[in-house]
């Protein structure tokens, strides 16, 4: 059987994709989860393209997630006509919606409370760290600030201020009614933006359950707020995302590298799934072959044994989204048979049903090409297995569609959609065959069961050694 990749492959969609046939490209070369950048994406586009997803998931035949990324309360400018353009030295003003400006180069801010949040003196960065400005005179609906380093300022670019601790709510009137539609579309991940704290993790599973969404919760990390509150974000989060764009802007940017490991480490102590994001091939949007620096970085997070890694313009509006993907798989699948950092050895255990499952995968381990099969009607077990990186792949077998679909973000799992019999003997027949059949499973393979369904009348997490 051919190797399978086991780090995952996150896609943000756009013009350049949106087409069926293109989604059906990247879903052939290897694309693992289909992300929708709710800071753009118009809501009757999300229930047209997450039809299309599906459709082409089917005529595919891979199984693939899609994620909905909410705006979260961000703080952009206002609407300007064509650019500004600003040179060092220059004053630049920031007020309110409704007020009038006051002096010649002026924008709104969608954030009524900035005014109090920040103190003369602070720095401000606009438009991803494009713009460097200091605060200087304050007003209630107003301020004025110095620019640091020529550039031009267009409508609705993004705001960081570095450091400062910001009254912002968790979820904005748009997440909510962007919610709504996650929740309609049955997404299988929800990505909430800039948590920082687990209370905002919480208040984001009470709203998407108020919806009837089921998705499991993204937190992306993104300032220095969030990293205060990490560990506590990780335990009420589903998965976390290292988003460098914006934590790269937040952080001295050469303590980004040392803040990542960190990240990914106390996930794999903790037990929770992670993404890295932003910038991972950048410049394949316009060129078709990266920077070694690029191939460097993503090869990193691969050797870090991430569970996913991400990519936004390249895929978004970028001339070679296929090319992105087919590099990515191909330096994933290198990295891999090269080795790993081993943080998953760190893994706490607190639960029998952990141990089981790490005493099965270390017996998968010690028998030469053994795999592990994992039945399950919910997919935890499944994603604690992925999160003890064993050698061996893992196949998870499900009744149910939308676990699959949910497995789509767990390091090395491929999952497939089988009814459960009331017989144990007889679904492992049916997925030992569907293996032999479909995924070029060798006939004698050693086969490491674990699940707790394979007693016909009561829950027992078991462990069993069979051929296929």
């Amino acid at each position: 059987m051919p190797k399978m990749r086991k780090t995952r492959i996150i896609c943000t969609l756009g013009p350049a994709t949106e087409s069926p046939e293109k989604l059906k490209e990247m879903i052939a070369v290897g694309a693992d989860v289909f992300r929708l950048n709710m800071s753009h994406a118009r809501h009757d586009w999300c229930r047209e393209i997450v039809l299309r997803i599906r459709e082409a998931s089917r005529e595919v035949g891979r199984t693939v997630g899609i994620l909905f990324d909410l705006q979260g309360p961000s703080i952009r400018t206002g609407d300007v006509e064509g650019k500004i353009e600003l040179t060092k030295g220059d004053q630049v003003e920031f007020r309110v919606e409704g007020s009038e400006p006051s002096i010649e180069k002026s924008t709104t801010v969608n954030y009524t409370g900035l005014m109090k949040d920040v103190s003369e003196g602070d720095e401000l960065t606009v438009d991803n760290g494009e713009l460097l400005m200091k605060v200087g005179q304050m007003a209630e609906d107003r301020m004025i600030c110095e620019v640091l380093t020529t550039g031009s300022m267009g409508s609705r670019r993004h705001i960081n201020l570095p450091g400062v601790r910001l009254n912002l709510p968790a979820l904005t009137e748009k997440d909510h009614a962007d919610l709504k539609v996650a929740a309609e579309c049955k997404a299988d991940f929800v990505a909430g933006s800039f948590v920082r704290d687990a209370g905002h993790v919480r208040e984001l599973r009470a709203a998407l359950k108020a919806e009837g969404g089921t998705a499991q919760i993204v937190s992306k990390l993104e300032d220095q707020e969030g990293m205060k509150h990490l560990d506590d974000i990780i335990q009420e989060s589903d998965v976390i995302m290292v988003a460098r764009g914006d934590l790269g802007i937040e952080v001295h940017v050469e303590e980004l590298p040392i803040i990542q490991r960190r990240i990914v480490k106390r996930c794999h102590k903790i037990g929770r799934r992670v993404i890295v994001a932003t910038h991972m091939l950048e410049s394949m949007i316009n060129s078709p072959t990266p920077t070694r620096a690029e191939v460097t970085d993503v090869s990193n997070a691969v050797y870090e044994e991430v569970d996913a890694i991400m990519l936004s313009g390249e895929t978004t509006v970028g001339k070679y989204p296929v090319r992105c993907v087919e590099l990515m798989d191909r330096v994933a699948r290198r990295i891999e048979r090269s080795g790993a950092l081993g943080f998953g050895d760190e893994a706490a255990l607190k639960t029998e049903k952990q141990k089981t499952i790490k005493a099965a995968l270390g017996l998968a381990d010690s028998i030469p090409d053994a795999l592990v099969i994992v039945f399950t009607k919910s997919g935890a077990t499944a994603h604690q297995a992925a999160l003890l990186r064993p050698k061996s792949a893992i196949f998870a077998f499900t009744p149910d569609a939308q676990v699959c679909q949910a497995l789509t973000l767990s390091r090395g799992v491929r999952a497939f959609e089988v009814p459960f019999s009331e017989m144990p003997r007889d679904t492992i027949s049916s997925a030992v065959k569907l293996l032999t059949s479909q995924r070029d499973v060798a006939k004698g393979t050693p086969l490491v069961v674990v699940s707790d369904i394979l007693h016909q009348d009561h829950a027992v997490d078991s462990i069993l050694l069979v051929h296929a």
